[in-house]
């Protein structure tokens, strides 16, 4: 062999040599590298959208009072599973179906309520404030409020509720450059609350006039609340009015303005230029305000409202429904086992199947929460407007539907 072919071959050993150590060296460091790739992937959150179906356990983790007078109490719900809370449009409200007693009956039975959420939107809990319901005013025989005054007086930290999720077109729209007009009456003030403290936490620049009308000091809610945002925040004017001040309410101190929450206030106090209107308050309140808007010239699309009770307010520039049937109309609830006959006394078909004994699960009684949405098996129903629930094919809502035709429900 040459010397020549032998130097060949040495380098040609050199080479593999080399070569071998090159592919051991990254053998080396992918092992090391290899067990930052198999660790589990972190997991995933709940989409901000995703709400549940049906009922969702929450416990009571906090309860306080809100106004002076103890009527008004907040209570902070979380979930049971730990998970995280869909998002909410600021301005709806949650649905509670409780098992209670009716005095004289032995057995409990579901009812259904709807509160609106007082707050913002947080990851990990809810937020309702509910309003005390004594009897009527003049009339101390009558009934108390059942839910409201099972709320204050049994509901305590730790209880577990049962809540479907968070409902309702009633919300503030989102765009930031539109001024906002809050006005509440009473309790009205709770989902107030929430898209005032969406938009100031979301949109600190948008420009925000909340007017808010009470009777008095002692049921002021949010009181330091509110005044403290007014102060951290130019962009929002508080108007606070009592139409009935106590001796040792102070104008200018504890409220802005005698009187009540009317056009007047609005057209004296209020920029020029266009606003979004929010309301909700009593009816008395609703009746007067909501047409008088529209009479100063507010478009529709700028008056968005939510009334307690049945949604009897109608926009005057909504069509007519067509007309409920006539008497003596058949109305058949299957499931039930009743026949009966439409009599056009009952404002709805919820009233109608009341008085007749049909057990019928009801929340908000206003077409906004769905509880007592119903199959439809045959006939029609009408609405006097259309209800903010997004009512599911082949059913209907009974609080406030009438009849069309004759029908068979399913209840």
């Amino acid at each position: 062999m040459t010397a020549t072919r032998l130097l060949s071959w040495i380098l040609a050993v050199l080479l593999v040599q080399v070569l071998v150590g090159v592919v051991i060296a990254l053998w080396r460091r992918r092992g090391k590298a290899q067990p930052a790739a198999v660790t589990a992937p972190p997991p995933v959150a709940v989409q901000a959208g995703a709400a549940w179906q049906g009922t969702r356990a929450f416990r009571v983790r906090a309860r306080g009072f809100e106004d002076a007078a103890c009527t008004q109490c907040s209570f902070e719900l979380e979930p049971v599973d730990g998970q995280p809370l869909p998002a909410f449009k600021p301005g709806q409200f949650l649905t509670f179906a409780l098992q209670l007693a009716t005095p004289g009956e032995n057995a409990a039975r579901t009812v259904t309520r709807c509160y609106s959420l007082s707050d913002r939107p947080e990851p990990d809990h809810y937020r309702v404030t509910i309003k005390r319901v004594p009897p009527p005013e003049g009339r101390p025989e009558l009934p108390a409020g059942q839910v409201s005054n099972h709320f204050h007086d049994h509901v305590q930290v730790g209880d577990v509720l049962q809540l479907r999720a968070p409902a309702g077109h009633f919300y503030i729209d989102p765009d930031p450059a539109l001024p906002a007009v809050l006005v509440a009456g009473g309790i009205g003030i709770t989902p107030m609350m929430s898209m005032l403290r969406w938009c100031l936490a979301q949109q600190p620049q948008r420009r925000l006039h909340l007017y808010y009308g009470l009777r008095h000091g002692g049921e002021h809610a949010f009181k330091e609340q509110l005044q403290a945002l007014a102060a951290a925040h130019p962009q929002l004017s508080l108007h606070v009015a009592y139409s009935r001040p106590a001796e040792a309410d102070r104008q200018g101190v504890d409220y802005q303005h005698a009187g009540r929450v009317d056009l007047a206030l609005l057209q004296r106090t209020l920029p020029h230029g266009r606003h979004a209107f929010y309301l909700c308050g009593p009816g008395a309140m609703m009746e007067t305000l909501v047409p008088a808007l529209e009479g100063w010239g507010v478009p529709e699309a700028d008056i968005h409202f939510e009334a307690f009770g049945p949604a009897s307010l109608r926009k005057p520039s909504v069509s007519v429904p067509p007309p409920a049937a006539a008497a003596g109309v058949a109305i058949r609830f299957e499931r039930s086992g009743r026949s009966l006959d439409w009599d056009g006394q009952d404002a709805s078909l919820l009233d109608f199947a009341e008085r007749h004994g049909v057990a019928v699960e009801s929340g908000c009684r206003s077409g906004g929460c769905g509880s007592c949405q119903t199959r439809l098996l045959s006939g029609s129903v009408v609405y006097d407007q259309a209800p903010d629930h997004d009512v599911a094919a082949g059913h209907c809502l009974l609080c406030v539907g009438r009849p069309a035709t004759a029908l068979v429900l399913e209840a």
